[in-house]
């Protein structure tokens, strides 16, 4: 037995004597899983909740329990799912493989795309490959149909990837717990045995008597991007770490920059191409590592970006969605003469960051409720859930500290005379 010890789901155990609990134990000992130790879930989020300290690991485990908790439970009922079981538990373990350092932040720093390496990871790094290939010849391709969405059995992909999957019910739950945030907390077993399969159309349905369980469950998403994932100072904290990469990326164009060979590779122009080698040696303490070096490097833009990343120095934000764009431009300016005069570059110390929420999308077939009529979409039954579909829009600037009077007043002035 091999037993993991998890604050939201309690004693995750794995039994050696079940081939495919078997091959999961061989896929968590792979280096590329225990890579995942060392990204942050929620990047650089812990500058705000300080609690925001769990990792890709603890996560892709807790995204596997539940998937195992959901499909045992069905393929008990549906004997013809039983198959599936080898892909929709590896799927769900391996999903975050391809996280890059800071998790989704690496996407908006460096330009890669986990999803992306997430496949070549599956296809290139042989450790992998060989257990998935020793159990079955066709597993890993499999695995690959459920994270493109093209697996013949939409059940199967679902699960993992989708408006209602086993990914986004543990990040939720996790990370409401580590963040303190208590909106987020979800009733994981009512929602579980809401879910169902619908034989016809083989994909995944929702009992209707479970209907409210699956808007809190909306709802409660909602909460948790408008509330944390998507919280200003998060924006702020993510902003400057893009900045300083920035400008390391400048130094290294011109030989300038202390950096071993990883960063050196991921500093390069987003559209040359990473070496999956390379790709793998990044993770938040190799990065983190940097960035206390640069503090104190010759370069004093970078040393001085860096400074206050680490000691959350974060810039301020400023939310200005009410103001018209060409307001907002105008405001931008004026911050940048102001910032100028201080002998601080505007490039690097002011901006904007939009946001957009929406609680619900139809993304991959949205979610059906199983009817007395047939299945019908969620937002054609539930006005709370229609609601969730509009989009809305935030807009934030972003500047340092030491300028927050003046802003104000310029902020002031621009509402006075409009």
């Amino acid at each position: 037995m091999r037993t993991y010890h998890d604050p939201l789901h309690g004693a995750i155990t794995l039994n050696q004597t079940d081939p495919v609990e078997a091959l999961l134990i061989q896929l968590i000992d792979t280096p590329v899983f225990q890579r995942l130790r060392r990204i942050r879930q929620l990047g650089p989020a812990s500058l705000t909740f300080h609690g925001a300290e769990s990792s890709r690991f603890t996560h892709s485990l807790g995204v596997m329990a539940i998937a195992r908790q959901l499909f045992d439970r069905l393929a008990h009922r549906y004997i013809e799912l039983q198959p599936y079981r080898a892909t929709v538990l590896c799927a769900a373990l391996l999903h975050d493989l391809g996280h890059g350092p800071f998790s989704h932040t690496a996407e908006e720093i460096f330009g890669s795309h986990h999803e992306v390496w997430t496949q070549r990871i599956l296809q290139e790094y042989l450790p992998v490959a060989h257990c998935l290939n020793q159990f079955s010849p066709e597993l890993s391709h499999s695995i690959a149909q459920v994270y493109c969405h093209q697996h013949p059995v939409p059940f199967v992909w679902q699960l993992v990837s989708s408006q209602l999957d086993c990914d986004r019910l543990d990040y939720l739950l996790r990370d409401s717990y580590f963040t303190g945030a208590s909106y987020g907390q979800l009733d994981l077993e009512r929602i579980l045995l809401a879910i169902d399969y619908d034989r016809l159309t083989q994909q995944l349905v929702v009992a209707y008597k479970g209907l409210a369980a699956i808007e809190h469950y909306l709802v409660v998403r909602y909460f948790m991007y408008a509330q944390v994932y998507n919280h200003a100072k998060n924006l702020a904290a993510t902003w400057l770490l893009e900045q300083a990469f920035g400008r390391a990326r400048e130094l290294l164009a011109q030989g300038e920059l202390a950096a071993d060979e990883t960063v050196q590779t991921w500093l390069q122009p987003k559209d040359m191409e990473l070496s999956l080698t390379h790709y793998l040696a990044g993770d938040d303490i190799v990065f983190m590592y940097h960035l206390q070096r640069w503090q104190f490097g010759s370069d004093s833009l970078l040393a001085d970006l860096c400074r206050r990343f680490l000691n959350r120095d974060l810039p301020k934000t400023l939310e200005v969605t009410a103001l018209l764009p060409s307001q907002q431009q105008q405001l931008l300016q004026q911050l940048a003469t102001i910032l100028s005069q201080r002998s601080l570059a505007p490039k690097y110390y002011c901006g904007f960051r939009q946001v957009w929420s929406r609680g619900y999308t139809l993304y991959q077939r949205g979610i059906k409720l199983k009817t007395e009529t047939g299945l019908q979409e969620i937002s054609q039954l539930s006005p709370l859930v229609k609601t969730l579909t509009d989009p809305v829009q935030r807009v934030w600037l972003i500047y340092p500290a030491e300028v927050k009077t003046q802003l104000q007043q310029l902020r002031a002035t621009l509402e006075h005379l409009s």
